[in-house]
């Protein structure tokens, strides 16, 4: 019998990214064949993981929903299933507008929609022997007996590490919480158990995801344990790259610093959003930070760890932001020259603090100036400090290979948000490997350089 195509479709951020891998895996080792992000959808089944983080992505959401579900109406598909972040959150409404949609899985459930479709479906699959999975799966026994699976959609020498679900602080703006609930960590051993896995397949490089990594390890152990983990990580062989996101700069753990510092496998990098900078934005953000202690904060973590490069977050428009706010934000962001940044102007999300106890009282015309004029310095500020490369000889990871070029990263860049290096293709290079590169030129957002040797 021919195996049942289900293609599986990721919208948001890589910790979703890691739940589809991860359902994509289930299938497969139960006898389906998974397509992932397929501009034609082979199979009859499509399965959609939402983002309901702010407004664009639940807009995105629904217009893929939408998409889908006109052509279920053309007949070109026969059933679509929805899951993630838009689905927890919005169950009720969702499953009244649109009703075309099969079934509706939340944050935490999807495993049931295997079973759920097995039921339904005579063609359903049926477990398959590890010898029979795809290169792509890896497969693994947690910490508490069961099976672990994933397909892995990333190019074969990188990998996103989900260490933890959930967030226990509560800032003002941010519907995360709400969607995912208290922090939970995962046990150290199932980690670092499944880095054992995908590095045995080719992996190599980690981006290590949360939505607070800085708190990992407190839930379980009683105390911050991302140091010890990331140290663990560091002595598995074959682990090359770690790299960190998504850190919170209030109980930072010191103690990370020397890992980044003295574990050269452990990129000199560090995701950390900071949001604002003025005592007032912070202190309605519900930020638990001060003006000086963040200047304080950045300023130890470059004395810490030499040459780190820094990415970040700011919001623009929040509920009473002032000129005097935003220009706070502009001298401290001249200040602090963040290798990395993103901006965002503010939106209002149901159920927040700020939106049941602030007016959203910024205009949006006065919201995008403030974002725009942000953007354009920081624009700047990153062009001098890649032009500062030019000449330096990097360590860089080949992505892939583009008309002329090989594209490739130094430790500096994590895939898809950062700036990448531009390689002449004179010679044949191999995606996954690393190379020493003398940067030749330096551009906005790319840097340009030439093969010295092939790095170990």
């Amino acid at each position: 019998m021919q195996k049942k195509t289900v293609d599986f479709i990721s919208l948001g951020c890589s910790k979703n990214l890691v739940d589809s891998e991860r359902l994509m895996g289930l299938f497969e080792a139960h006898g389906y064949h998974v397509t992932h992000d397929s501009e034609n959808p082979q199979g009859d089944v499509v399965v959609i993981n939402t983002c309901g983080f702010i407004a664009d992505a639940k807009e995105e959401s629904i217009n893929t929903i939408l998409e889908f579900v006109a052509a279920k109406s053309e007949g070109r598909l026969r059933h679509i299933y929805v899951m993630g972040c838009l689905s927890e959150r919005y169950l009720a409404d969702l499953e009244q507008e649109i009703p075309e949609v099969d079934g509706w899985y939340g944050k935490f459930n999807y495993e049931q929609l295997l079973a759920d479709m097995q039921k339904a479906d005579a063609e359903g699959g049926s477990p398959v022997r590890e010898s029979s999975l795809p290169a792509e799966v890896i497969r693994y026994a947690d910490s508490k007996g069961g099976l672990q699976y994933r397909h892995l959609t990333t190019p074969r020498h990188y990998a996103y590490l989900k260490i933890s679900e959930g967030c226990d602080r509560h800032c003002a703006y941010c519907a995360i919480p709400l969607i995912t609930g208290h922090h939970q960590s995962r046990p150290m051993e199932d980690i670092l158990e499944e880095v054992r896995k995908l590095v045995a397949i080719g992996v190599s490089e980690f981006q290590v995801i949360a939505q607070e990594l800085t708190y990992y390890g407190v839930d379980l152990y009683g105390e911050q344990r991302i140091a010890s983990l990331v140290e663990q990580m560091a002595d598995i062989d074959g682990v090359k790259w770690i790299r960190l996101h998504y850190a919170y700069p209030t109980h930072f753990p010191w103690e990370l610093l020397r890992v980044i510092r003295e574990k050269k496998n452990v990129c000199r990098y560090l995701d950390i959003a900071l949001q604002h900078i003025s005592d007032h934005m912070l202190s309605r953000m519900r930020r638990n930070i001060t003006e000086k202690e963040t200047r304080e904060f950045i300023t130890r973590i470059r004395k810490e760890v030499p040459g780190i490069h820094l990415r970040t977050t700011l919001m623009v428009g929040f509920p009473g932001e002032t000129d005097e706010d935003f220009q706070k934000l502009l001298d401290f962001t001249r200040w602090a020259r963040f290798e990395r940044m993103g901006a965002f102007a503010y939106s209002e999300e149901d159920g927040t603090y700020s939106a049941l106890h602030y007016e959203d009282d910024v205009p949006e015309d006065v919201k995008q100036r403030r974002l725009d004029k942000l953007m354009r310095l920081q624009q700047n500020i990153s062009a001098e400090i890649e032009e500062e490369k030019v000449g330096q000889t990097l360590k860089v990871v080949v992505d892939r290979k583009e008309g002329d070029y090989y594209v490739g990263r130094t430790e500096f860049c994590s895939p898809e948000v950062d700036p990448e290096v531009l390689i002449p293709a004179t010679m044949p290079l191999t995606p996954g490997a690393f190379y020493d590169v003398k940067i030749t030129e330096a551009e906005e957002f790319d840097l340009y350089g030439e093969i010295t040797t092939q790095s170990v």
